[in-house]
């Protein structure tokens, strides 16, 4: 039977997205068995990573399917490249200093939770490409408008600490860069195709109240 396309691509990039992130977590969990000697702080960061990117594999296979898509090649560039490539940070140099990694810890936990929260209010809503599904108005959502999004740049914070250099950090300022794309090019395709939410964005903050 011939899938129409639309829904043969989810399909295909739930199924490749998840596998990157069941590769990263992978990664991360095959490194933690292999450092035994490090520090606690390397090891609870690495630890929690490595959870955080089985999450990802779980949402991203789960998410339902979306009921309109963000038009052209642009928002679907931004959505991959702020999606999977920051991650590829895994592979780099760890930091071996006590308090970063303390910090990653505190972060990628942070943004962890957070985004269980916000997934739970989400629902089957998560998406990663410029999507509309619903409008969403409860639990963090009832504040800003994209609280999926400060979530994901608190643990990569984390990631950032625990791989901490010149590189990473300049990384992290481009991760922001791409993020805020994504934000406004979602915001475009859910006015275009949601009704209701022209006056559900008039009312909140886009991720930090009173400031963005």
């Amino acid at each position: 039977m011939t899938l129409p396309g639309s829904l043969a691509y989810d399909r295909i990039t739930r199924v490749l997205g998840s596998a990157w992130f069941l590769l990263l977590g992978l990664t991360v969990t095959f490194k933690l068995g292999a450092s035994a000697g490090e520090p606690w702080p390397s090891l609870v960061s690495s630890l929690c990573l490595g959870v955080f990117y089985l999450m990802l594999a779980v949402l991203v296979l789960t998410r339902a399917p979306a009921k309109a898509h963000a038009e052209g090649l642009l928002p679907r560039i931004a959505a991959f490249v702020g999606t999977y490539w920051p991650w590829t940070i895994t592979f780099f140099a760890k930091t071996e200093g006590a308090v970063p990694n303390l910090a990653s810890t505190l972060c990628v936990l942070t943004g962890m939770i957070m985004i269980l929260v916000t997934i739970r209010h989400l629902g089957r809503s998560f998406s990663l490409v410029p999507q509309a599904r619903s409008v969403v108005q409860t639990g963090p959502y009832r504040w800003i408008k994209h609280p999926l999004y400060l979530s994901e740049e608190i643990v990569f914070l984390g990631v950032v600490l625990q791989h901490l250099s010149l590189v990473t950090v300049a990384l992290l300022i481009l991760h922001i860069g791409i993020q805020v794309c994504r934000i406004l090019y979602e915001e475009d395709v859910l006015r275009r195709n949601l009704p209701e939410y022209s006056s559900y964005e008039a009312s909140r903050w886009r991720l930090i109240p009173y400031v963005w």
